[in-house]
């Protein structure tokens, strides 16, 4: 309708995922960029359906390689059969199933973004990109909508202070490395809640836009869960947003400059 179209596979073309290929290839270069200042970024798949892997997230090589070998991207190997079986299940039915995506972003340095322009707050721009992936429905940072069962005085994450490494810490990261719309040097959580697929292998009842008849939607070949492929979707999009941010920041007219830049702005907040 918006476009005046007779024909709905020019929409369904355009909409398709299939354009994230290229926002794929562009944060694998985003991820060498961040790799110069050890700025690392993993996702993994923690929900398929009513499925949940609820063991926390650890940064450690083993966990990496573990989702990496995963067909699923999930940690849990349990959990990870269970949601096996259950997308087996609704293949059969000819059905699809959606669920959730977690992305952890390590080793920033505090203050990319602002508390300033609402634009540039941190949080909003990932989260925007997150949004823009086909089929998120969802986004949240941190303890995200479990915050909004809590008192204040359990979601606010504590500062301390560790004299001998000369360094602020935290015990607890319900922000999930952000405040103020500004890294605030603890690691990023972020995840995304995904739809199940609208195309069915057993459509639902539709109309024709041109007759008014009741009719079937038509048939099309589609997965039945891509929850794995969105993830590493989440990683290039949430890369990019960083690399935006690291360079408003730190600027530079080669790499040089900009590690330059940035290795003087670690050395000012040594001194704080």
């Amino acid at each position: 309708i918006k476009y005046n179209f007779d024909d709905l596979r020019n929409v369904l073309e355009r909409a398709s995922a299939r354009e994230t290929a290229v926002r794929v290839a562009i944060g694998a270069i985003c991820r060498r960029f961040l790799s110069e200042f050890d700025i690392r970024i993993y996702s993994r798949v923690i929900q398929i359906g009513s499925i949940k892997d609820v063991n926390q997230w650890q940064p450690i090589k083993a966990s990496y390689q573990i989702i990496e070998d995963s067909p699923l991207r999930c940690l849990n190997k349990r959990a990870e059969a269970k949601m096996i079986a259950l997308i087996d299940s609704a293949k059969e039915k000819g059905d699809t199933l959606g669920g959730v995506f977690e992305v952890v972003i390590l080793n920033l340095p505090v203050g990319l973004g602002s508390y300033v322009q609402w634009d540039l707050k941190l949080d909003a721009r990932l989260a925007y990109a997150l949004m823009s992936i086909q089929a998120i429905i969802g986004v949240e940072v941190g303890s995200g909508f479990m915050a909004a069962k809590k008192f204040g005085s359990q979601v606010q994450d504590e500062i301390f202070y560790q004299k001998s490494e000369h360094r602020f810490f935290r015990r607890s990261n319900n922000a999930g490395g952000i405040e103020g719309g500004m890294s605030n040097g603890e690691p990023i959580i972020l995840r995304a809640a995904m739809k199940p697929i609208s195309t069915l292998a057993q459509p639902l009842s539709s109309i024709d836009i041109v007759s008014k008849k009741p009719v079937k939607a038509m048939k099309e070949r589609a997965d039945v869960c891509a929850l794995p492929a969105a993830s590493v979707i989440g990683e290039a999009v949430a890369a990019f947003e960083i690399v935006r941010a690291m360079r408003e920041k730190f600027g530079g007219d080669s790499l040089t400059e900009t590690k330059r830049n940035y290795s003087g702005y670690l050395d000012y907040l040594r001194k704080r």
